[in-house]
This record gives structure tokens, sequence and C-alpha cells, in this order.
């Protein structure tokens, strides 16, 4: 049986709600096909990806759960979030991912967008927060963040990221609302865990963020394949400065009565000199 033979069906909105306080999903943001079709075939239940990679990505993992990030500083008015909402899922996506205002939330869920939200650690806000920290260990931040899973939840969204957030915080919060509580560094009592294919990898060097876990040090196997790029092309340019490239194995050869008739008619269609 292949692999696709043997994928499980796409899950809908409905199954992953359902599965609220049953069973930990898992999500993983992807940038590549290779990645997301490996995630696809390990049993991911949701990836995410930014709108220039969402085509390739659904092609490659046609029964995963796709959310693809919408710019933040593209949803200027309602009908431009509509219009980018609407374009994400003409390329695949069964979600858009926004950290937008509320108003360009329900301007999308009006339109039957399904809209992911972002509460707890939102980077391009993080100033507001003294930082790139965590968010709630004050009871003051915690019910902040609560109080904006609600507003997306009110919002129609149907479920938000929570970034950083201590973990019976996020907890108690996904106990109280109806929508996804998706982690990222906010423990095990929301609805999914998610992190970055990268992290899980092992595909980038220098800092590794405290809530991720790698599982591969893809980055030395990439440094080793770059080393073999080198010694081919090496290999390749002392081969032809030698001679050695090409040999006759290479080479396509021409009957002798054929070049002789080939040798006669391009001297018979020389212009004169």
């Amino acid at each position: 049986m292949t692999v696709r033979d043997s994928m499980r069906k796409k899950p809908t909105i409905r199954d992953l709600l359902n599965l609220k306080g049953k069973r930990q999903l898992t999500e993983v943001f992807v940038s590549t096909a290779e990645e997301a079709a490996a995630c696809e075939e390990a049993g991911i239940d949701m990836l995410v990806t930014r709108a220039v990679w969402a085509a390739e990505i659904r092609r490659a993992a046609p029964a995963a759960f796709l959310t693809v990030s919408m710019p933040v500083h593209g949803a200027v008015s309602d009908a431009e979030a509509i219009r980018l909402g609407l374009e994400n899922m003409s390329l695949g996506a069964d979600a858009v991912y926004t950290g937008v205002s509320l108003e360009r939330v329900r301007a999308m869920t009006r339109e039957h967008i399904p809209v992911v939200g972002h509460v707890g650690l939102v980077p391009y806000r993080s100033s507001w927060y003294g930082g790139l920290r965590p968010v709630g260990k004050t009871s003051e931040e915690a019910l902040q963040v609560y109080r904006e899973t609600l507003a997306y939840q009110e919002a129609g969204a149907i479920g938000v990221e929570m970034e950083l957030v201590p973990r019976r915080v996020a907890s108690e919060i996904s106990r109280r609302v109806g929508i996804l509580v998706i982690s990222m560094g906010s423990g095990s009592g929301g609805s999914a865990q998610y992190l970055f294919a990268c992290d899980i990898l092992g595909t980038e060097k220098g800092h590794i963020p405290r809530h991720a876990k790698v599982y591969r040090n893809l980055a030395a196997e990439y440094d080793r394949l770059q080393r073999e790029r080198v010694s081919a092309f090496r290999e390749f340019k002392a081969d032809v400065d030698s001679g050695a490239f090409p040999e006759d194995r290479h080479c396509v050869e021409i009957a002798g009565g054929e070049f002789e008739d080939f040798l006669r008619g391009i001297e018979a269609a020389a212009p004169p000199r």
C-alpha cells in the first residue's frame, strides 16, 4: 500500500473542535513540500505555512488541516481582510492565521472564513510587554490573555495560538472556552501542541527556544552535504582542466561514412572566402 493509498481523511473544523479535551492535536509550521509530506506521512494533524508556500504545501499534504498565515500589515480594512482571507482559501487553506484587529476578524468570519488568532506573546506586539518574554505570569496579565481569548471567540474565531503563557493559566482558559487553544510553549492543557519544523528537525543553528524540542540535527547533515557538493564540483572542474572529462562513454559518435559525407557537405555549403 502506498502512502497516498493509506492517507487519512482531512479533518474538518468540527472534527477538531470535537476532539477538544479528548486528545492533544499536533501542529507544525512548515516551509517546504518535503517537510509537509513528511508531516502528513507521520500523522501530524495540522500544518501552518505562509501564503507564498501554500499551494505547494497543500499539494504535498492534502490530508492535513492547513492554516495559512496572513500578513498582519495587509488587512488595512474589512474589505482587504476578506480579500486576503479568500485569496488564502483559494490557495488551499482550511483557515487563516492572523493577529489583525478583532474588527477584521469579525469581517472575515461573517464571510465564513475560518480564523485562528494569537494571544500571549505576540512577537510583533512584544514591545508592549517589555520584549520577547512569557505573558501571563501575573494575575493581571493572565486575565488579559483570558479576555483576549474570549474576544477572539466572540468574534467568531475557531481558535487561538497561545504563545508562552504559564501552563496552568493556559489550561484554565482552555477549559473555559469552546474554541481551540493551540499551545506554543504553554503546556499541554490546551487543544494542540505547535512547533516549527526547523526546531523539530534542527535545521537552523544558534538559539533554540526554551519551549522547543529538537528531535534531529539536520543542520549537521546539511553541512556534510554541502561539503560533498563542493568536493564534487571541484572534482568536475579538475577533470575538465586535465581532459579526463568527458570520456568516450560520455560522448555520441557518428559513423565514419556519415562523417565523411558531413565534411563534404560542410565544405560545399561554406561561404566563399
